[in-house]
């Protein structure tokens, strides 16, 4: 056995610690647990679960309510049912706990389509959504009534829209403020605001329209009459009709009896009875002709037309009937008409005639008389004493026209000389023609002539080698140079520049600083203005080819230009334009002289032109050709690509246009800058592709043939 004896009682005579001895240890029994044995467990009960549970449950609807967001839900109309169909969620009297996320809500009311929707609920603490309910459509009839009761057919309308014919059962309408449209024939359109209600409301509609039209009442005397509205037959008379209102035309017709017209105006519902028509006898219709036509007709000494001539005449009675006509006898006729009768009345008319002799040149040529060929017409005839068109044609002529008229009892004679169409021809060429920018062109018919110059002669270049050339084409030619004034009536903010503090831009001096293709330019404007065929053929505003057919405005050939400065009219080639030998004679023209000698390194010792630069056009002699200035003043480009020109053999050429293509135009005539034996040369070829200051143009065209 164990001893339960405290462990710390002194025993034996031991000491107590606070007497001063140390208890000492002492060794007890020790005894494991019997594993067999079982633990004393805590027993729990359904009143532990209960608990549990509340504080659980507890514990979620908490973290609900603080999660959870207030949601409003308003409804229109108030009375609608909500149904939330998805989601968790707590009614709270008229508000929703719901916490974030999509709902699926669905609201019903009587007369309303149902609103299925899905509601998004975010963030924010509170929120409402608005779902307003529509209504269910309107139950509409509609039934229209006219002057005898109901009326089918009408077309029915709302709001502009055709909803069918009448009548109509049951349709569905939207509610809402409509304008009711009935159409139906000859009634009076009607037009009404109605409203129609929703939510499966019945509505009935009756339409009532007016007649468009009154009822007219005709009488005639004599009765019988075919009445007729507006072309229309309606019965005959008497007679009542219902018209529709508006203006119409009556016409009331009986056989021996002229016809009744007259227009009236119906309205609507106002029923009318016409005055008795009193129907007056036909007259007698007489239809005239004459042979010729186209004479006087008078009846009863009034003027009634000329034939082929209807005329209505009165009945019962004699008509005189007389007709007159130019260059014939007059003739009478005495006709008597009937009610209702047609007669033809055909009067040969006898002409009155004088003798007229025509000669004609040539002999052999055909005539005509009012259209009508009368064989050759050298020969004497009978003409009527009237004014009658001759007209006297031949091929190869101009015909003749002209109006005559024969004199009985004179003796007459016409004598015509045709012109033949070449001549015409040209008779109508003008020597002169004005440009629309006031330039004169005078007309020029070239010939055959040599160009270029001998190797022998003095101051000849490689590049002018002698070619027989003939011009066959009569062309115009400017005699002066295009001006500043003209040029600038085609771009008017050009400048011809200074020289030496002097101005190159006077209206009257010659137009420089120009490029051959400006120079190009300006002839297709002036033909453009004047309706003519360009000349040449620009994209882009560069030249790209020419017609060389065209008879527009261009610049001369240099074998136009050589042909008009070269050329005395007499078979003489020129060297200078003076003559054969240097230095020119005073006032020849306007070369470089002592006014250039401060700039220029070469100037014609002693020559004095009164001008430093350009001088004003024709200012010095004219030519044979009536040309101005082609040597001295400016230098000038013609329409020819520059090349070397070698002809084989003794080929001519005719009408040359100069090389197809190029890098430089040529360039002929002397300047204001030019002194030297080479330069003043006509025969001179120079080329070149940019402006100078004493370099300008002339320009030319064809012949219209």
């Amino acid at each position: 056995m164990q001893d339960n004896k405290p462990q710390n009682t002194p025993e034996h005579g031991e000491s107590r610690a606070g007497d001063g001895f140390i208890d000492p240890i002492v060794p007890i029994d020790f005894s494991p647990p019997d594993p067999n044995q079982k633990r004393a467990l805590i027993k729990l009960r359904w009143p532990h679960f209960l608990i549990a549970g509340f504080l659980l449950l507890a514990g979620v609807s908490g973290w609900f309510v603080l999660t959870a967001k207030s949601v409003s839900i308003a409804v229109t109309p108030a009375t609608a049912s909500i149904e939330v169909l998805s989601g968790f969620h707590v009614q709270l009297a008229d508000r929703y706990l719901m916490r974030e996320g999509n709902y699926e809500v669905l609201v019903r009311n009587e007369g309303y389509y149902d609103e299925q929707q899905i509601l998004t609920v975010g963030e924010p603490q509170a929120q409402d959504f608005p779902i307003a309910l529509r209504e269910l459509p309107g139950i509409v009839s509609i039934s229209v009534t006219g002057a005898t009761g109901d009326l089918s057919g009408a077309v029915v309308s709302l709001n502009g829209q055709e909803l069918g014919r009448s009548p109509l059962r049951e349709l569905a309408i939207d509610p809402g403020e409509y304008t009711l449209s009935v159409q139906a024939d000859r009634y009076q359109d009607s037009a009404q605001q109605v409203t129609i209600p929703g939510r499966s409301a019945i509505s009935d509609f009756e339409v009532a329209l007016s007649p468009a039209w009154a009822e007219v009442s005709f009488s005639t005397n004599p009765p019988g009459a075919e009445i007729m509205v507006d072309g229309q037959v309606l019965g005959t008379s008497p007679y009542t009709a219902e018209i529709l209102e508006g203006e119409h035309e009556l016409t009331m017709k009986l056989a021996a009896h002229k016809a009744w017209q007259d227009d009236v105006e119906i309205i609507a519902g106002e029923n009318i009875v016409l005055p008795t028509v009193e129907l007056e006898r036909a007259d007698g219709l007489v239809f005239i002709r004459s042979q010729p036509s186209g004479a006087n007709v008078t009846i009863n000494g009034e003027f009634r037309g000329q034939t082929p001539l209807e005329v209505a005449l009165a009945p019962g009675r004699s008509h005189d009937v007389n007709l007159f006509r130019s260059g014939f006898n007059p003739a009478n006729r005495r006709i008597e008409t009937r009610p209702d009768q047609e007669q033809d009345i055909t009067v040969s008319l006898v002409p009155i005639t004088s003798t007229v002799r025509i000669i004609a040149e040539p002999p052999d040529a055909e005539l005509y008389v009012d259209g009508v060929f009368k064989g050759e017409a050298s020969q004497t005839l009978e003409l009527m004493a009237a004014s009658q068109i001759i007209e006297i044609r031949q091929e190869g002529y101009v015909p003749y026209t002209g109006s005559f008229t024969s004199r009985p009892g004179l003796e007459q004679e016409l004598r015509v000389t045709l012109q033949s169409l070449e001549q015409a021809r040209l008779d109508a060429i003008k020597p002169v023609i004005t440009t629309v920018a006031g330039q004169n062109l005078n007309l020029l018919y070239p010939g055959q002539f040599t160009m270029g110059a001998s190797r022998r002669e003095p101051g000849r270049r490689a590049n002018e080698d002698l070619r027989e050339v003939r011009l066959e084409r009569p062309f115009y030619l400017s005699p002066t140079e295009v001006t500043n004034a003209q040029f600038k009536r085609f771009r008017a903010d050009h400048s011809s520049g200074v020289l030496q503090g002097r101005t190159l831009d006077l209206d009257n001096q010659p137009v420089v600083q120009v490029t051959w293709t400006d120079a190009a330019l300006y002839c297709n404007w002036l033909s453009e203005q004047e309706g003519l065929p360009v000349f040449y053929k620009v994209e882009g505003g560069e030249v790209t080819g020419f017609n060389p057919e065209a008879t527009g405005y261009r610049m001369p050939t240099e074998a136009e230009w050589e042909w008009a400065a070269r050329t005395d009219g007499n078979g003489n080639v020129l060297r200078y334009p003076w003559g054969d030998q240097m230095p020119p004679p005073e006032g020849a023209g306007n070369f470089a002289d002592a006014s250039v000698r401060s700039f220029m390194g070469a100037y014609i010792s002693g020559y004095d032109d009164t001008f430093l630069g350009t001088a004003p056009v024709a200012q010095f002699p004219v030519n044979a050709h009536g040309m101005y200035d082609m040597a001295g003043n400016v230098s000038e480009w013609v329409h020819d690509y520059y090349g070397t020109m070698i002809t084989l053999g003794t080929a001519v050429e005719v009408d040359p246009q100069g090389p197809e293509s190029g890098l430089y135009h040529t360039i002929k005539g002397s300047s204001w800058a030019h002194s030297g034996i080479t330069e003043m040369r006509l025969s001179y070829r120079d080329f070149g592709d940019t402006a100078r200051n004493d370099l300008g143009f002339r320009i030319a065209r064809y012949l219209e043939e």
